[in-house]
């Protein structure tokens, strides 16, 4: 078997369980860290003639990551595709096992054992909190309707202001989130790379918890660690003092 990964979650996913199997994955694909392999470009920029190069057997995308043309291009190259859908949870476990069996596993990975058990009793937040989940800046865009993220929050008694919005991500000035009165602000690192010196100091007088997206968006090994990394670092920004209140 030979396969490409446009999907960085998935890349990590085959890498750890069945090593050799990938050719190709693209520039973001950074775990596992000792990964090496063809580089096809990005997620939504794959260079077609180098995956075709590469002969794969299978590439491996997902809807929301690649986009449908560079999909399309690779099936008109003659190449099997994979893709991939992932909005809630237990879609995650569903769609790891479809991939890592197209990919020639033959029984189910320890690591997705244990993840699947770490999310049967997640640490829930009590009481629940609302809270707006930016994903990008200038514009403001933040988690909406139907996202992974926003199942996982939920699981963890986190529920996103704006969970009902028509949009998935939909673009919300700053003024209309901060009008919304979240009691946290929730900050990946990825897509937008907030930091503690990008991102809180717009929304001064509120907790903001700095998140890996690894844990928050990926769906791979790090589920098993996700409902704790993620509650430890919930729960520490809604302890921690917040200047102005």
């Amino acid at each position: 078997m030979r396969a490409v990964s446009l999907v960085p979650s998935l890349t990590e996913a085959v890498a750890v369980t069945l090593p050799g199997v990938l050719v190709g994955a693209t520039d973001w694909c950074s775990r596992p860290p000792e990964l090496s392999v063809t580089r096809v470009g990005g997620t939504k920029n794959p260079a077609v003639e180098r995956i075709r190069a590469l002969r794969p057997d299978l590439v491996i995308a997902n809807e929301e990551e690649n986009r449908a043309p560079d999909l399309a291009a690779l099936r008109d190259a003659g190449i099997e595709v994979l893709l991939t859908r992932v909005r809630e949870l237990p879609e995650a476990f569903t769609e790891l096992d479809r991939v890592l069996t197209a990919c020639g596993a033959r029984g189910r990975p320890r690591w997705l054992d244990t993840a699947q058990a770490a999310w049967e009793r997640p640490p829930v937040l009590a009481p629940r909190v609302r809270a707006v989940v930016p994903v990008w800046r200038r514009p403001w865009m933040v988690l909406g309707r139907d996202t992974f993220a926003g199942d996982l929050l939920a699981r963890l008694g986190v529920d996103h202001v704006f969970r009902d919005h028509p949009e998935r991500y939909p673009a919300v000035p700053l003024p209309e989130l901060l009008a919304a009165a979240p009691g946290l602000v929730v900050l990946p690192d990825e897509p937008y790379r907030f930091t503690a010196d990008d991102g809180p100091e717009a929304f001064d007088g509120l907790p903001c918890a700095l998140v890996g997206g690894r844990h928050l968006t990926w769906y791979g090994p790090s589920l098993s660690e996700a409902p704790r990394v993620l509650g430890e670092a919930l729960r520490a920004a809604l302890r921690r003092p917040v200047p102005g209140r």
